[in-house]
């Protein structure tokens, strides 16, 4: 009797959403971890081993705590930026549109921060407003050309990132250094511009990359989940996500829904540029001909946490994990580009979280059938 009781209630535990979720997810970082795991055996057997190992580990790589610690801390500022372009992914497809301009919009982002920070001396919280701004703008654009024009969002957010890249690569170059294609050092240039620590950078040993972006961004990330679940303007968006012609119907204005959904995501996304390079820790490079990656991830680590902004926090730290992990790989075995490589089938294989969860839910379905 307790053995059938045992089986009911972990049959009632898998068929929840959660429970489903967190399954999936582990499954395709598992398959992608075997699949980067293959890839390094077929390049050079005998490292394969220590180099999946040294991905994994990360800063736990380094024997010294607190060097370990203070590498944890860089991972950790790195997060930041990709979360908050995983909740700009996600808060948009709740609403039913597919954000691919994200990636324009955190150059932008990146692009006025850096603009007004080296040009105009201005302080962090003016260059923060400023990204904030600056990706809701554009965010907006897309948004209004779906709302009034019927344009798909992934086109006009795809024309959008290299309007921006190329527009940003122009700007920035009136502040970059003269020796180099990458814009000046905030810490020598414009320390004022560079985001506070608040004493948090002391408890990574003393790194300077460490500021209050990591934290803020979390923050961040439960008010998204508040206000698409607990709030009117949460369950308006999500219905004209839904039908837009029954939300109008119910007296809710969808085409305004639409471009404010758009804004409110493009604000995620140029926040997250700000929070990278107001901390310091990179630089823009001035002749780059891709658009920021970062935009694209996030799409992997919002589908890898479900499209839940507490999951996001959790699949955008393992993509970032991950990410950093892959520089500790032996270059004298594998060739410096492997590392992303295996971090981009790590990635991919985050797409079929939906399809390992639907399958799961079928396979559950048959059983409960066949009782």
């Amino acid at each position: 009797m307790n053995r059938e009781n045992e089986k009911k209630s972990f049959e009632r535990l898998l068929n929840r959403e959660g429970v489903q979720s967190l399954i999936a997810s582990f499954i395709c970082i598992i398959l992608g971890l075997l699949v980067g795991y293959i890839v390094l055996l077929c390049i050079n057997p005998a490292g394969a081993g220590k180099a999946i190992a040294s991905i994994l580990k990360n800063f736990m790589y380094f024997p010294r705590p607190a060097v370990a610690l203070e590498y944890f801390g860089s991972t950790l500022a790195k997060t930041a930026p990709l979360l908050m372009c995983t909740l700009s992914i996600l808060f948009a497809y709740k609403v039913g549109l597919f954000n691919i301009g994200a990636s324009g919009q955190y150059a932008v982002g990146a692009g006025l921060s850096l603009y007004l920070a080296l040009a105009f001396q201005m302080p962090w919280f003016v260059c923060l407003a400023a990204a904030v701004v600056g990706g809701g703008i554009l965010g907006g654009i897309a948004g209004a050309l779906k709302a009034y024009l019927n344009v798909n969002e992934v086109i006009a957010g795809i024309m959008l990132n290299w309007i921006s890249l190329y527009s940003v690569n122009m700007l920035l170059t009136k502040v970059k250094e003269s020796s180099t294609t990458y814009t000046g050092a905030l810490r020598t240039n414009s320390p004022g511009a560079l985001l506070p620590s608040m004493g948090l950078s002391s408890l990574f040993s003393g790194n300077r990359y460490v500021t209050i972006a990591i934290p803020l961004s979390v923050l961040i990330a439960v008010w998204v989940w508040v206000v698409m679940e607990k709030t009117k303007l949460g369950y308006e968006l999500k219905a004209t996500g839904l039908n837009k012609n029954a939300a109008k119907y119910a007296g809710m204005k969808e085409k305004r829904n639409m471009i404010l959904t758009m804004v409110i995501s493009g604000c995620l996304s140029g926040m997250g540029a700000a929070f990278l390079y107001l901390s310091g820790i990179e630089q823009w490079s001035c002749a780059q001909t891709a658009v920021p990656a970062m935009g694209f991830n996030g799409i992997a680590a919002a589908f890898l946490g479900m499209l839940h902004p507490i999951g996001g926090i959790f699949s955008a730290y393992f993509i970032q994990h991950i990410t950093s992990g892959g520089s500790y790989i032996d270059k004298m075995i594998y060739c410096s580009q492997i590392s992303d490589l295996i971090s981009a089938i790590i990635i991919y294989f985050c797409s079929f979280v939906l399809f390992f969860k639907v399958c799961m839910k079928r396979q559950l379905r048959k059983k409960k059938g066949g009782q």
